[in-house]
């Protein structure tokens, strides 16, 4: 029986929740991780997107795009050259907590900045790219003075637990980016469900396709 070839192109956002929930998996042949500002470009990143699973096309049956819709991305999984399952909801934290408890948590503050382990990894200069400052450092302004005029509409920042990754270093990296924005710090804790469904619709489309690259009608 032939084993199934499936390619991941994702956020590296979600590298470390992807790569958890793959370790090991024999049937992922390819894995590719895109910068995770690319968002702030829309058109630019769905470009990027459908060039990296365009690329692997005959080379596997299926890919995951670890992208929710994210502004531009919509319907990109009818696009592309290659079957491929995307994430469903609005953004990454969407994808980490569940529509519902999204929603929840940005009616009962609306000025919450969510801080996944991705975003906490990456700390200030996620932040720096997602605003566009990164430009004004170039022209010699300081980052500051922006981060403190935007940031004077959030109240709070919310780290969202996946159970992937050094909870104690992340949790420690998200509370010194709100003490730098002075914004109190909360906890809540986030799944992988969304993540793993994708992951395995994207296998029950490897395994119709069975190897030809045309999805059986089965």
């Amino acid at each position: 029986m032939t084993r199934m070839r499936i390619g991941i192109v994702a956020c590296d956002i979600l590298k470390n929740e992807i790569e958890a929930l793959t370790a090991g998996d024999e049937d992922i042949v390819h894995r590719e991780y895109l910068e995770f500002a690319l968002h702030v470009y829309p058109e630019e990143m769905r470009r990027k997107v459908i060039e990296a699973v365009d690329r692997l096309e005959g080379k596997v049956d299926a890919v995951f795009i670890g992208y929710a819709t994210c502004q531009s991305l919509a319907a990109l999984d009818k696009e592309v050259k290659v079957p491929s399952v995307m994430l469903e909801g609005d953004d990454c934290i969407c994808v980490l907590m569940g529509a519902r408890k999204y929603a929840e948590a940005k009616a009962e503050c609306t000025g919450t900045w969510f801080s996944s382990p991705g975003w906490a990894e990456q700390g200030m200069e996620a932040v720096i790219k997602e605003l566009h400052l990164d430009s004004m450092i170039e022209e010699g302004y300081s980052p500051e003075y922006f981060l403190d005029i935007i940031f004077d509409a959030y109240k709070r920042c919310l780290f969202v637990d996946t159970g992937v990754g050094d909870r104690e270093e992340l949790l420690k990296r998200s509370i010194d980016f709100a003490q730098q924005l002075k914004l109190p710090h909360g906890c809540t804790t986030g799944t992988l469900e969304n993540l793993e469904s994708a992951i395995l619709r994207t296998k029950q489309i490897a395994r119709a396709v069975g190897g030809d690259g045309h999805q059986n009608d089965y």
